[in-house]
């Protein structure tokens, strides 16, 4: 890892290592603040190795805000917040810049109640509001905004400033030919459009003074019809850096409202896919690059380096997903690095929802806080090797309990481990397997082909049962009489076979239903898949999988169909039910399968109940959820114990 353990300066500013932790909303501001739970955060991963922290944007004016739990910096009450930040990372010895950004027509009025802004009255796809044009004495107000923003980054001790002109921001609005309809000075050839971005960053630069450094973030390739190409990119930094504007550029691809499935890519997208943007914009400017792109593991970074793709790699799902990732893969531990799964359910999906930002793969990303040592070590017995299971075993054996693990099947890793062999979802698969290199690398005990029994945990006699033991699936009242009917695990796990025509039943919203219709259809199937929802996997729009399975689905011939409830199974006959309106159809198909809500598995939780052994359910077996609920689960309880 020679090329991510080379120093390297930025400006007036010298990073340790070519890591760095880009800029990405986590929903943790409280009254427009930053907060103690974001200084924990930012300083988990400079204590983890990270060269450079930069943090979530702050925003640059009162009239911008698009989502509640915006950082207000134009705030002065912001101040102490920002210093809180800044201070956490330094504890460590990490440089940390401060994210600056004004998200024009990418809002909405719903907080302020004031017309949103923008370089021409075109809505944005996602807010659907039409903006004002900004004024050239708007435009004159919000670069000065923009300057006493960065004045107070300054005060705080940031580093430096990274002005946005990516994902959801003003700047990029201006420089795009798809959001820039104007005529004057702001408007038409390239260098006009990039004019705002250029006053911006000129008085920002006066504003940080020699001492501290300045980058921007560019959207390399919007993806849209009329939207900035890589071409324009690539002469727009060119510009910038033959200036001496900025100290660094980093790269991105997408919009955030219109092609954000290319921003923060779904597990289906391939490692490395925007190193080509990166290494377009290193070979124009004579600026550090930071090239982005689903880094997984600390090869993939190093290798973009070594090819000189990049100068930085930006990694923030890889040092969500563990904190340690740098330093992992500085002190020959690389194989150790808890790989994210791409899978974007408590990243993405719950900053989608309004919530905070977490991570499947690490619970505790979010609530760091050192792990509390335990009052005695216990002898801990945990029946299920799932997410639940493993996860609450290699938190408790951190702690110092002696754990062993009783797994009914050969191998560990439950339902993930079925799911993962559906197309496009291998990438669960590395959350079991590093949870069972976690456990080993604990010593916990683990035992396969061992079927658990009220007697036999009894007979163990241990200090603490957790029960992990999933959930089994439940057939649906229609489907009661029906040999024709089975389930996506039945599938997948090959104790059925469907051919023909196939009817897929989506009960869950997830993509369980979608994945398994791609296998199907991959095999020669005509098949189609119903919902009572509005959309066939409905979830999918959260994870930003929809986009890529709406396109797989119609090159596979996929059949889409909602609004129906299937009410009867009669042979080959299905019965729909067209709930607004009240209308009966029929399908006449070889094989039903369907994904349905699943019960909890709690038959031994009910045996051991009173058995005067202290027993804790975890995961589907206490309700069956999601995965990032399983190791939420597993995590609190191993923490408890």
């Amino acid at each position: 890892m020679r090329h991510l353990a080379a120093p390297l300066r930025v400006g007036p500013v010298t990073l340790p290592n070519r890591v760095v932790f880009p800029a990405h909303l986590t929903n943790y501001a409280v009254d427009g603040r930053f907060t103690e739970r974001h200084a924990a955060y930012y300083a988990a991963r400079a204590a983890g190795g990270a060269g450079l922290v930069i943090t979530e944007e702050v925003s640059t004016d009162p009239d911008d805000r698009p989502y509640e739990k915006l950082v207000r910096g134009h705030d002065p009450d912001a101040l102490p917040g920002m210093r809180l930040v800044a201070d956490a990372v330094h504890a460590h010895g990490v440089p940390v810049f401060a994210q600056v950004n004004h998200n024009g027509g990418q809002s909405d009025s719903l907080h302020t109640r004031t017309p949103v802004r923008a370089p021409s009255p075109v809505p944005d796809p996602l807010f659907r509001e039409v903006p004002r044009e900004a004024t050239t004495a708007d435009l004159a107000r919000l670069v000065a905004g923009y300057a006493d923003v960065a004045a107070r980054c300054a005060a705080a001790g940031f580093d430096g400033v990274e002005v946005q002109a990516s994902q959801s921001s003003l700047a990029r609005q201006f420089l795009s030919r798809a959001t820039n309809r104007r005529t004057d000075a702001y408007g038409g050839p390239l260098e006009n459009r990039a004019r705002f971005l250029v006053e911006v960053l000129t008085a920002v630069r006066e504003a940080l003074g020699p001492a501290r450094a300045l980058g921007v973030r560019l959207a390399d390739e919007e993806g849209r019809d009329g939207g900035t190409t890589l071409a324009e990119a690539v002469a727009t930094a060119r510009l910038l850096a033959a200036r001496g504007l900025v100290d660094h550029v980093s790269t991105t691809v997408g919009v955030a409202t219109a092609t954000l499935d290319r921003v923060v890519p779904p597990m289906t997208t391939p490692p490395g896919y925007a190193r080509y943007l990166s290494a377009a914009i290193r070979a124009a400017v004579d600026v550090p690059v930071i090239g982005v792109g689903r880094f997984l593991t600390p090869a993939q970074a190093e290798r973009a380096l070594a090819d000189g793709d990049c100068d930085l790699v930006g990694a923030v799902r890889a040092q969500i997903a563990d904190p340690e990732f740098a330093t992992k893969a500085l002190t020959g531990r690389d194989g150790e690095v808890r790989r994210c799964l791409g899978c974007n359910q408590e990243c993405v999906g719950r900053v989608g929802l309004n919530r905070s930002l977490g991570c499947v793969t690490n619970p505790r990303a979010g609530r760091e806080a050192p792990l509390p040592v335990p009052g005695r070590r216990r002898r801990v017995l945990v029946v299920g090797g799932g997410p639940a299971g493993l996860r609450a075993a290699a938190t408790a054996a951190a702690r110092g309990h002696a754990i062993t693990v009783w797994e009914q099947a050969d191998r560990t890793g439950g339902a993930i481990r079925v799911a993962a062999s559906a197309p496009g979802r291998d990438g669960l698969r590395p959350l079991v397997d590093d949870l069972a290199a976690e456990c080993a690398r604990a010593g916990v005990v683990v035992r396969t082909g061992v079927r658990a029994t009220a007697e036999r945990v009894r007979a163990e006699a241990p200090d603490v049962v957790v029960l992990a033991t999933g959930a089994r699936p439940v057939r649906p009242d229609w489907a009661a009489r029906s040999d024709r009917v089975v389930d996506v695990r039945d599938v997948l796990t090959g104790a059925a076979d469907p051919a023909g025509d196939v009817l897929v039943v989506d009960d869950l919203g997830a993509a369980a239903a979608t994945s398994v219709a791609e296998l199907l259809a991959a095999r020669g199937c005509t098949v189609e898949v119903v919902t009572a929802a509005l959309v066939v996997g409905q979830n999918l729009g959260l994870t930003l999988d929809r986009p890529g399975w709406e396109r797989r689905a119609a090159t596979l011939g996929i059949r889409r169909t909602t609004e129906r409830l299937v009410t009867a199974v009669d042979g080959r006959t299905v019965r729909l039910l067209h709930h607004p309106t009240g209308a009966v159809e029929e399908r006449t198909v070889d094989r039903v399968v369907v994904a349905a809500p699943p019960r909890a598995d709690d038959e031994l939780w009910t045996a051991l109940r009173g058995s005067g052994l202290e027993v804790h359910r975890v995961g589907d077996c206490l309700a069956p959820r999601k995965a990032g609920a399983a190791t939420l689960d597993g995590d609190r309880l191993g923490l408890a114990l």
